[in-house]
C-alpha cells in the first residue's frame, strides 16, 4: 500500500517545482524530502523522477500519480467526514487561515465561542493573507480559510475552493478631528475633497494598496503618497502623528486614538468583501460546519454593531 504522506510530497513536488520548496512547506530538509520520494519510486516500483544535475522533473508516470493523489486525498477526507457525520457533537482539531486584519475581530472571537460551544474541538489558526490561505486550503494544511476581495478590482475568484460571502467591509477614510471633512453631520465624504492632502497607502501590487489608487483616479485624482505600508495599525499611528489621510477597512478603524477619527466615503465600491472558503464538499463536515454557523452569527453581530455606531 502506498504511504500517503509520500504520495503529498509528490503531489507538492508537482504545484511547486522544487524539492527545496516542498521541504520548506512541511518545515524537513531537502534531503528529508529526497529520501521520502526515493522510498515511493520503491514502493511503487516505478520511475517517478528525472534528475538532471540539481534539477528534479515528474515523469509522465510520476504526474499521473500526482494528480491521481487529490482523489486519493478527497477519498480520505469524504470518508473521515462520513465517520464523523451523524456523531452528534463536533470534535478534534480544527485548522484555519485567517487575513492578518481579521485576527483580533473575527479569528479572536471566533476560537473563543467556537471552543465555549463545542468543548472537544480546538481551533489552530495560522495568520495568511488570501493567495496563501488558499494553497494551504488546497494543501489540506488548513480546513477553513478566511479571504477577502476588493470590490473594484477585477479579481477572479480562487480556484479549486468552495467560497461563502460573509460580510462586506467598507472602507473608510481616516481623519484629524479637526479635517474640514471630519464633519459627523456629513453622511460621506467625496475623496476629491481628499485630494490635496498627504496620503498614506498600502503600497502597489497589494489589493488594499491597487483598491485604493484605483478609488483616486476614478475619482479624478492620484493621491500624493507620503508613506506606505502594509500594517493597518501602523497606518492609524502614522495618521495619528502626521495628520495624512488614509482609507482603510472599517474592520481595521476598531480601536482610534481620540485624535482620529474614522469617516464613510461616497465611493460605494470602495468596499472589501469578506469570505469564508472550504475545499468543495467539506462545508457539512460536523467541525467545518460548526465553525461557519459561529462565524455567520459573529459577523451579523459585529454588523449590527456597526450600525448602532454609525460607520
Amino acid at each position: 500500500m502506498l504511504d500517503v504522506r509520500r504520495l503529498v510530497l509528490l503531489r507538492d513536488l508537482a504545484a511547486h517545482g522544487t524539492v527545496t520548496a516542498v521541504a520548506e512547506l512541511h518545515g524537513v530538509t531537502p534531503s528529508a524530502v529526497s529520501q521520502q520520494l526515493r522510498l515511493l519510486e520503491d514502493e511503487t516500483r516505478t520511475r517517478l523522477l528525472e534528475r538532471t544535475g540539481r534539477s528534479i522533473h515528474l515523469t509522465a508516470a510520476g504526474r499521473r500519480l500526482a494528480e491521481d493523489t487529490e482523489s486519493v486525498l478527497a477519498a480520505l477526507e469524504q470518508a473521515r467526514n462520513r465517520l464523523h457525520t451523524g456523531t452528534g457533537e463536533p470534535t478534534g482539531p480544527l485548522h484555519i487561515a485567517c487575513f492578518p486584519s481579521a485576527l483580533a475581530p473575527v479569528a479572536a472571537s471566533l476560537g473563543e465561542a467556537l471552543e465555549s460551544a463545542h468543548r472537544d474541538l480546538r481551533l489552530h489558526i495560522t495568520e495568511a493573507e488570501p493567495e496563501a490561505a488558499v494553497r494551504l486550503l488546497l494543501e489540506r494544511r488548513v480546513d477553513v480559510a478566511l479571504l477577502y476581495r476588493y470590490a473594484n478590482l477585477a479579481a477572479p475568484p480562487h480556484p479549486g475552493v468552495e467560497a461563502h460571502l460573509l460580510r462586506a467591509d467598507p472602507l473608510v477614510a481616516i481623519l484629524r478631528t479637526d479635517h474640514p471633512a471630519a464633519d459627523p453631520e456629513r453622511s460621506a465624504i467625496d475623496l476629491r475633497e481628499l485630494a490635496d492632502t498627504p496620503w498614506i497607502t498600502a503600497p502597489p501590487q497589494t489589493a488594499c494598496g491597487d483598491a485604493v489608487l484605483q478609488a483616486c483616479r476614478s475619482a479624478g485624482f492620484t493621491p500624493q503618497v507620503r508613506h506606505t505600508c502594509t500594517d493597518f495599525s501602523a497606518m492609524i499611528a502614522l495618521a495619528a502623528s502626521g495628520g495624512h489621510t488614509v482609507l482603510i477597512p472599517h474592520m481595521a478603524a476598531a480601536h482610534l486614538p481620540p485624535t482620529l477619527t474614522a469617516r464613510p466615503v461616497s465611493d460605494s465600491t470602495l468596499t472589501r468583501t469578506i469570505e469564508i472558503a472550504v475545499r468543495h464538499g467539506t462545508a457539512h463536515e460536523p467541525a467545518i460546519a460548526a465553525c461557519l454557523d459561529v462565524l455567520r452569527t459573529l459577523s451579523d453581530t459585529s454588523a449590527d454593531t456597526a450600525a448602532i455606531r454609525g460607520t
